[in-house]
């Protein structure tokens, strides 16, 4: 029998299923509680503010839990960004205290209802959908910031800006806009920020010029031909950008040495008339034994000039000449891949590619297109996307006539499906990104895509040639001639610059072609300034103005001037091909035989022997590595053997190493090497690092050795140190398209490396260490199938995952500002499923450093349905990761209908068994789900824990929790059934403590 303690419990479990149960009739159905990790702040398609959701202020929400219970109409600030709005939500539009309200990347086209806000002062709608310029925010007159950028606006009405005197700050940037109203000027004295890069404006807007107080303006990638000179008088312009425009006056080149250069120049017309510049950089570009060389030199010299193979070019050759009224200048790059590494230093936008082929070597399949062709074509798309391309094959008079015009036809046709493929690609990424679940994340790779798209290669009809014959060589310089006076093609090609600059670059020529001038041409600054003075027309250059010039003639290619590194500062190389000569020294073909070379005299004067050479040999074949002292000896000897050994000592420093030389400041700054320091034990003499300033370091007394990331063989000691990739791993990976330039991983290795000095690398392995955390990087270089793997240990405790992500998003940064340097390289970030075997991968969303990568806990695979703590994919630290505090253990009671057990823990059951935990660790609606599931499937057997219900309280608790879980027409029956489990469980419960 049952005892009467059982009583109160059975009675207190019925009379909570008869309240809830007629809930179903009429009642007031309970709220439920809501997902871990749903945004505190949102909205349906439809705009409406849903379930219990309520704005909340965003700087107070999580730090003062009591101002989340504010009175709506008190609340000052909120942010309803990535919520898929069409329509703002009417709780919004009702708060007429409102001071700020975030937008951003929604789907909104109209914000009708804005004008009720009366006192608020920021506004951020960018990302959206807007099409038609939103008039009711000139009823918003106390509004400060306003930003409405990457929407599709074409027109700004007149008479919005005249009603916002207080506006300080505007971003339009990434519309349609080709113009800007006139009331625009009502803001001339409050505006300070204005942002309108990335239209589609031709003529400068007059309004802007009225802006007395701005002092930031962006008027990037649109179509300006000129700047117009009011718009410099004043002295409130602090930062200007105008990158991206088609520039003649000033040059593109003067716009780059920021707004004092841009004020000299103006200054400099003001005297005297503008003169036309009509200038081109030509780049030879081709594989190994092309006939780059032959070509150049012939249309110099305006006769055919054959250049034996001996002669052929190592490393770059720079050389200039005229037809009619253009400057030629031209860069012949070497084919070689070990010069590949060079190239990007001087590769650059606004310049005619000239691709030489050679046609007698080439074949109409895929292999010898790559080599010859396919590698260059690629590799421009992603270095300088916007150039114009002029195929030349030479070695004609090698072929027969039809199989030169059917390796023309090969080529041309190869090479319009490679940028087809490219074009395809773009636009399947871009579908993705559209067709997402929530495309508002994407917004900015989704713009990146589609600029990227709008950029591509220019290719000119081949022009075949015979090397030899005359009138092939004028035919081609015609050709040329007739592409470069093409305005479409050559926007850029007429540049108006002061006299002034003409003078002086014809005084450096002079001084250049000079006998006074050492052959290396390199010449200190303040020698130059008073050089140049000598001249008559040029005694009154001052040192600013000198310096403005040499950044142009340094943008341009005649000269170059590092102001930018500090040991290269005061030093100009008149002659742009000894700078060449420097980085060929220790950057070329077949270096391992020029160390092995090395004379005995050379390797006395160094104070090494022969041993030594063999050491050096034996450690840069199998570690990519030379120590200064072998460095100095490899520089000498080659030095000595092009006569130039009196500029030994300037190029290397002296030694001991005391004072660094040019060639290291040069390759470290190019990322060619890396310095790699044996640090035994803490300097007592080193530097206070202070940050925002330059730090020196002090050089330790060892000898120092220097890592050559291109020289780098793959070895398995990287994989040795790092102990193999373990399933619960961190793991992330940087994708690129088309593939990883050329360069790029080398380039990285002097990055990281530089910055986490313990470290292991490899040819496509590397593995940095940051306090005792290491972390992998693997190159994987596949067609279609390209990317950076990041791997590290799957850390424990808040603390470890905040490191982790710390060091992995340092290194993606690292990744990320590299890619940068070429715009035709799309890279995206991704995280693959942690299951094993899933194919699927998560894409990550924008990494604009305002917004949390994801606000979510859970995520859950579309492919595997399996889900994952959202710390464990992207850039999030877990709110918990302790596990819950250990329940009691108990005695389970299994019960069937017609069959009851009781026993310990450990029975052995073969029908299907659930356990149901206490309520308060899984809350009721797994709970609900449990009984559900039972109910429907009929399965019988239950897993109790003894909890001890002998009060009414505790079983009408019981059903309290977990019958708002369960659908009003199932909860009788589902009362029904676990009533007997209950009342069975008591009466075991009661005689077990008897």
């Amino acid at each position: 029998m049952l005892g009467p303690g059982i009583w109160p419990a059975v009675l207190g479990l019925l009379g909570a299923a008869l309240r809830m149960d007629g809930e179903r009739e009429g009642g007031v159905p309970g709220q439920s509680t809501g997902r871990r990790g749903a945004k505190k702040i949102g909205g349906n398609e439809r705009g409406q503010v849903t379930g219990r959701i309520q704005p909340v202020p965003r700087c107070r929400a999580m730090t003062q839990p009591r101002a989340c219970q504010e009175q709506e109409d008190g609340l000052r600030e909120v942010t309803l960004s990535t919520q898929r709005l069409r329509v703002l939500p009417p709780a919004v539009l009702s708060n007429p205290r409102l001071e700020s309200l975030d937008l951003d990347r929604n789907k909104l086209r109209s914000i009708t209802g804005i004008s009720k806000l009366c006192n608020l002062k920021r506004l951020i709608l960018s990302k959206n959908e807007i099409v038609d310029f939103p008039t009711e925010i000139q009823s918003l007159v106390c509004l400060e910031k306003l930003e409405l950028n990457q929407n599709q606006i074409r027109v700004i009405p007149e008479g919005v800006f005249s009603h916002l005197p207080r506006l300080k700050h505007l971003r339009l940037n990434n519309n349609r806009l080709g113009a800007l109203p006139k009331d625009l000027t009502a803001c001339q004295g409050s505006l300070q920020y204005l942002n309108i890069s990335n239209n589609l404006f031709r003529t400068f807007p007059q309004p802007v010029l009225q802006l007395a107080h701005l002092q930031e303006l962006h008027v990037q990638n649109n179509v300006l031909r000129q700047l117009p000179r009011e718009l410099f008088q004043g002295q409130s312009l602090k930062m200007f950008k105008a990158n991206g425009n088609p520039l003649r006056e000033p040059p593109s080149e003067v716009c780059a040495g920021g707004i004092q250069q841009i004020r000299n120049y103006f200054n400099q017309l003001q005297h005297s008339s503008g003169q036309e510049d009509k200038r081109v950089k030509t780049m030879f570009l081709g594989a190994s034994l092309a006939g780059k060389s032959t070509i150049c030199k012939s249309l110099k010299q305006g006769q055919t000039k054959l250049v034996p193979k001996e002669e052929r070019t190592v490393g770059i050759e720079i050389s200039e000449f005229r037809i009619e009224d253009f400057t030629f200048l031209f860069w012949d790059f070497a084919g070689q891949l070990e010069y590949y590494m060079t190239h990007h230093v001087f590769i650059t936008p606004q310049a005619l590619v000239i691709l030489v082929i050679n046609l007698h070597m080439y074949q109409t399949n895929d292999k010898t297109f790559k080599e010859l062709v396919g590698f260059w074509i690629n590799n421009l798309s992603m270095r300088v996307p916007n150039s114009v391309v002029l195929p030349v094959g030479t070695h004609v008079d090698c072929c027969r006539e039809e199989e030169v015009e059917e390796k023309r036809c090969d080529i041309m046709a190869k090479i319009t499906a490679m940028l087809m493929e490219r074009k395809s690609n773009l636009a399947h990424f871009i579908d993705n990104l559209e067709g997402s679940e929530e495309p508002e994340f994407y917004v900015d790779q989704w713009e990146r895509l589609k600029e990227m798209e709008s950029c591509t290669l220019t290719i000119l009809n081949l022009v075949a040639v015979n090397c030899t014959d005359h009138h092939d060589i004028k035919k081609l310089e015609a050709t040329i001639l007739e592409h470069v006076k093409n305005e479409e093609l050559f926007p850029e090609v007429v540049r108006v610059l002061p006299p002034v600059y003409r003078q002086v670059e014809a005084a450096i020529v002079d001084i250049a072609q000079g006998e006074e001038l050492a052959d290396h041409g390199m010449m200190d600054l303040q020698y130059l300034l008073s050089k140049l003075s000598q001249c008559e027309h040029l005694a009154n250059l001052g040192r600013e103005l000198l310096q403005d010039i040499l950044r142009y003639l340094h943008r341009v290619g005649l000269v170059v001037w590092y102001e930018e590194i500090k040991h290269l500062e005061s030093t100009v190389f008149l002659q742009p091909t000894f700078l060449i000569t420097m980085f060929k020294l220790l950057v070329r073909y077949r270096l391992v035989q020029q160390l092995e070379s090395i004379s005995v005299d050379t390797l006395i004067g160094e104070h090494a022997t022969i041993r030594d050479r063999s050491n050096w040999v034996w450690t840069f074949k199998s570690k990519a590595m030379l120590c200064h002292r072998a460095v100095r000896a490899l520089v000498k000897h080659q030095l000595c053997s092009e006569g130039m050994r009196d500029v030994f000592e300037e190029i290397m420093g002296h030694r001991p190493p005391s004072r660094r030389g040019k060639l290291f400041s040069l390759l470290e700054h190019f990322e060619l090497c890396l310095e790699v320091r044996h640090a035994k034990a803490l300097n007592p003499q080193a530097s206070e690092f202070v940050p925002g300033k330059p730090w020196e370091t002090t050089r330790g007394q060892g000898e120092s050795w220097y890592l050559f990331p291109t020289y780098l063989n793959q070895t398995e000691e990287v994989s040795e140190v790092w102990g193999g990739d373990h399933p619960e791993d961190l793991h992330i990976r940087a994708y690129f398209s088309p593939e990883i330039p050329e360069g790029f991983f080398q380039r990285f290795l002097v990055k990281a490396c530089s910055f986490y000095s313990t470290h292991w690398v490899a040819k496509a392995t590397c593995l940095l260490i940051s306090n005792g955390k290491p972390l992998l990087i693997k190159e994987n270089n596949q067609r279609a199938y390209s990317y950076l793997e990041l791997r590290c240990r799957k850390p424990a405790g808040r603390t470890g995952f905040q490191f982790a992500w710390d060091f992995l998003m340092a290194v993606v940064f690292t990744i990320q500002k590299l890619a940068e340097e070429w715009p035709g390289l799309h890279m995206c970030m991704k995280t693959p499923c942690r299951t094993a075997g899933c194919p699927a991968e998560l894409i990550w969303p924008d990494m604009d450093g305002t917004n949390a990568m994801t606000k979510e806990d859970i995520k859950t695979c579309g492919t595997c349905g399996h889900r994952f703590g959202a710390e464990l994919l992207l850039p999030k630290v877990p709110r918990q990761l302790e596990e819950p505090p250990a329940q009691p253990s108990a005695h389970y009671y299994v019960t069937s209908y017609g069959t009851t057990t009781f026993g310990p823990s450990s029975i052995h059951i073969n029908r299907q068994v659930r356990r149901l935990p206490p309520p308060l660790a899984l809350g009721p609606t797994l709970m609900a789900r449990l009984i559900l599931s039972s109910c429907s499937r009929n399965e019988g057997v239950l897993l109790l824990p003894a909890w001890g219900w002998d009060t009414p309280s505790s079983g009408s608790a019981l059903v309290t929790m977990l019958l708002p879980e369960i659908p009003p027409p199932l909860r009788l029956g589902a009362v029904l059934w676990v009533l007997p489990v209950v009342v069975t469980a008591l009466f075991f419960q009661n005689i077990s403590s008897e």
